[in-house]
């Protein structure tokens, strides 16, 4: 395991960094043909973070403009190699992508990081942005994510050579949706409801400790109690929506891992169901709230939510697996 990420680690750094080489090549073209300058966001980027730190950029006129310049640049590097890192040990998981969608996958990742940072500072707001603007700032990311792509499908880990995936299935894609559905419900379940049904048989993938099942069942039970509590802030708040979203992709994956399955399309479909699951459950609620007391609309839900989750996890929790494969 501990080689298997190490693998996964240093290829992440090989991708991040030419993927960051393929950005600043396309960039400085574009900058090129347009004679346009070289953004400011970074250094604006910079100073943002500084001014919320409480730190002040040393020296004066030059040579603060130059260390300005040189943290934007190495911000941007962080960035690269961050995501390209992230997006080795996704595929060392089991998650591969077809390449053209892991190309704008990866791309959008960075892209989301870049424009996320500069929103939540205030640097800039990116919804005021014209075409040309988001243009400039798109094509450099696809070609990015073309290069990250092109290494990790380029040096396959250890891992993954001894792990070989089968297609998905369809249901097995249907399955993570529901398990998504239920995770928009009661985030917990998407971690929770694939513990609690894995398989108890010796040797079948992904068996999972009594111990470890105990937790999960915690969990929900916590979750369950404090969704009745006044305060809870809304599921669709970016910071909750984004664990719950996490929580539906976990919860994919575990099914895909039980059927030695890519666990592409079904971490798609688990956080497709989430988004679904998260907007459409609390719609239900403000519905059920104006027309019955709001404990029974939540109880109403935690049993939908539950019985998603069954009718994803049970069917073939105990299969073993046709091919047993030792990783190296």
């Amino acid at each position: 395991m501990v080689g298997g990420m190490t693998g996964s680690f240093a290829r992440g750094l090989a991708a991040g960094a030419a993927g960051t080489v393929a950005l600043n090549v396309v960039n400085h073209l574009d900058m090129a043909r347009r004679g346009r300058p070289a953004s400011s966001v970074p250094e604006d980027v910079v100073d943002a973070l500084a001014a919320r730190a409480g730190w002040t950029i040393p020296g004066s006129g030059r040579e603060r403009a130059a260390r300005r310049s040189a943290l934007g640049a190495l911000a941007g590097v962080a960035n690269g190699v961050g995501v390209g890192v992230a997006a080795s040990v996704v595929r060392s998981l089991g998650v591969r992508f077809p390449a053209p969608l892991g190309a704008v996958l990866a791309g959008a990742a960075s892209n989301a990081v870049t424009t996320g940072t500069v929103a939540g500072l205030g640097v800039d707001d990116p919804r005021t942005w014209s075409a040309a603007d988001w243009t400039a700032d798109v094509v450099p990311h696809l070609a990015y994510g073309a290069a990250v792509q092109a290494v990790l499908e380029a040096v396959p880990t250890p891992r993954e050579r001894a792990t070989p995936r089968i297609p998905a299935r369809a249901g097995l894609v249907l399955r993570s949706g529901l398990l998504g559905l239920a995770a928009g419900s009661r985030s917990s379940l998407g971690f929770a409801a694939p513990v609690l049904t894995a398989p108890s048989t010796r040797g079948a993938v992904g068996r999972t400790s009594p111990v470890k099942k105990v937790f999960a069942a915690a969990g929900v039970l916590v979750e369950v109690v404090a969704d009745k509590q006044p305060g809870i802030p809304p599921r669709t708040e970016p910071a909750v929506l984004v664990s719950r979203l996490f929580a539906g992709a976990e919860g994919a994956w575990r099914l895909a891992l039980r059927d030695r399955a890519n666990g592409a399309f079904p971490v798609a479909a688990g956080v497709a169901g989430t988004l679904a699951g998260s907007f459409g459950g609390l719609a239900w609620r403000r519905w059920a709230g104006e027309r019955m007391p709001d404990t029974r609309a939540a109880l109403l839900e935690d049993g939908v939510a539950l019985a998603l989750a069954a009718l994803a996890c049970l069917p073939g929790r105990n299969r073993r697996p046709l091919l047993a494969v030792v990783p190296a």
